[in-house]
């Protein structure tokens, strides 16, 4: 057999088996079901198809890549142990490769809303890999022999400590692999504009009115600041998604698992992906909350809380360019409007803010979702995985677009913002510890409702001479002596 499995040409997608109807009879503990004969899956996949398709909310297809390697992981052990034979662990890790590489994803139809504990994306990769590895082996699919779904790829596991297992893999894949990479980049470039506007003094604002002065880079070290700090609050929350329920099997007690399993197939899913998975310590939490998983979507949250802070910001401030605020010019990507002729908008910045308001809604819903665990077991999983995978996924593009078409490009208009600094009462701030603030305040309320500067408001109170007024009233000298001002 091990002949044959090493000798069988790999064989990736279809067809498969065609009959004159194109379809296929398999069966489950329910009956048979009538399949389409090009897919692998089997027939609690179709009865699921039958019963739950709702919307065009698919399960991601990283939540079944990510299965591949729970698959994977717990074939090799219970070959190892002497509980699969090696044949038939060769040839399941040989398909979940396949299922790993994405090479399988169009066998994985399932909707998001289906059974709450992911039972039924569970069966769909058992299926799916036990036909592909009877197919390896030249037997009939639909026969589930010599390798069945339930007994042989489903060996030891629950779909109650497999999908939240999944799920954690799914979930740390996309935050390392893209959405760290993006936010530091990001990060980096903000830095990298902070530190070339440093010394660039313009007006600062609050309560949408003028204020005293900073410089431009200490406003935007501001905007970078924010960005290492939730870019260290989702690093932490990494911390929960390394510990695993897998060996808890249906609510936490191991039943069925044999002695020591869940920590070794944590210590082979460790090994598989190069990330630092433990076995839960407590399966009756991994198995009856989602709490690791809603603290992760909380940290994302908090990214986008940063970025329409960022993304706002940055849209006013080039408001223009005529009639606004004007202070920094963005990229002119594209047209900006289908009636006015010249018109550029803060397109990036558009799009950053909405995919801040979807994250939020994705996180309350995960959140409410993650309340939801009743006794044994969470039985929310699919909509908080599906949320969570796709705040990150909108997260990370929208960082990289951002960065690329937006903050890269981004340019100030230093005329401007010198004629603000010029036309500004709020410097008057600096006279207070002089002259006091009850006789700065009417300075500038003289200045403000005749219309005069204030420097020549400050002279006609008497309060301040020419001399006096022009050695305390430097708006570079109010800035502080760095980043984080005075």
């Amino acid at each position: 057999m091990a002949e044959q499995n090493a000798a069988h040409p790999q064989l990736r997608d279809l067809p498969v088996g065609i009959d004159a109807s194109g379809i296929r009879e398999e069966f489950d503990s329910m009956g048979t079901v009538a399949v389409p004969a090009d897919r692998y899956w089997g027939a609690q996949t179709q009865r699921s198809l039958q019963h739950f398709s709702i919307g065009h909310d698919h399960m991601p297809v990283a939540v079944y890549r990510a299965y591949g390697v729970v698959k994977k992981a717990c074939a090799m052990v219970n070959a190892d142990a002497g509980r699969l034979a090696s044949w038939k662990a060769d040839v399941i890790v040989r398909a979940a490769d396949e299922a790993i590489s994405g090479a399988l994803d169009t066998h994985f139809p399932l909707f998001v809303w289906q059974t709450g504990s992911g039972t039924q994306s569970n069966m769909n990769i058992n299926e799916v890999l036990s036909n592909r590895a009877i197919q390896l082996l030249g037997g009939k699919l639909g026969s589930q022999q010599p390798v069945a779904p339930n007994d042989d790829v489903n060996m030891g596991q629950s779909s109650n400590d497999s999908f939240p297992t999944a799920m954690h893999i799914a979930t740390l894949d996309l935050i390392d692999g893209r959405l760290l990479p993006e936010l530091d980049r990001l990060a980096t470039c903000i830095e990298a504009k902070a530190n070339q506007w440093m010394d660039v003094v313009k007006i600062g604002r609050t309560h949408l009115e003028d204020a005293v002065p900073l410089s431009v880079g200490q406003e935007w070290s501001g905007w970078a600041a924010q960005l290492r700090a939730a870019q260290a609050e989702i690093e932490r929350s990494r911390d929960g998604l390394y510990e695993l329920a897998l060996g808890g099997t249906a609510v936490g007690t191991g039943l069925n698992a044999p002695q020591g399993f869940s920590r070794h197939v944590a210590a082979k899913i460790a090994d598989l992906t190069g990330k630092p998975f433990v076995t839960a310590p407590n399966k009756f939490m991994a198995q009856g909350s989602l709490d690791a998983m809603v603290r992760a979507s909380a940290a994302l949250r908090g990214l986008a809380v940063v970025l329409m802070k960022i993304a706002n910001d940055m849209r006013w401030l080039a408001s223009g360019p005529r009639c606004g605020f004007g202070e920094l010019k963005l990229p002119e990507n594209e047209p900006g409007s289908s009636i006015m002729p010249g018109k550029v908008n803060p397109t990036q910045c558009e799009a950053i803010v909405m995919i801040a308001i979807q994250v939020i809604g994705d996180d309350t819903a995960a959140a409410f979702a993650g309340s939801q665990g009743n006794f044994e077991l969470n039985a929310m999983r699919p909509i908080i995985i599906n949320n969570v995978l796709h705040s990150t996924t909108i997260l990370a593009d929208g960082m990289e677009k951002f960065r690329s078409y937006s903050v890269e490009g981004t340019d100030l208009n230093r005329a401007r913002i010198a004629s603000f600094i010029d036309r500004s009462l709020m410097l008057v701030t600096a006279l207070s510890p002089v002259i006091g603030y009850q006789n700065a305040a009417h300075i500038a309320e003289d200045a403000a409702a005749n219309g005069t500067t204030l420097r020549e408001a400050a002279l006609k109170s008497g309060k301040i001479d020419a001399a006096d007024f022009d050695r305390i009233i430097v708006p570079h000298d109010m800035i502080g002596d760095g980043v984080a001002g005075a």
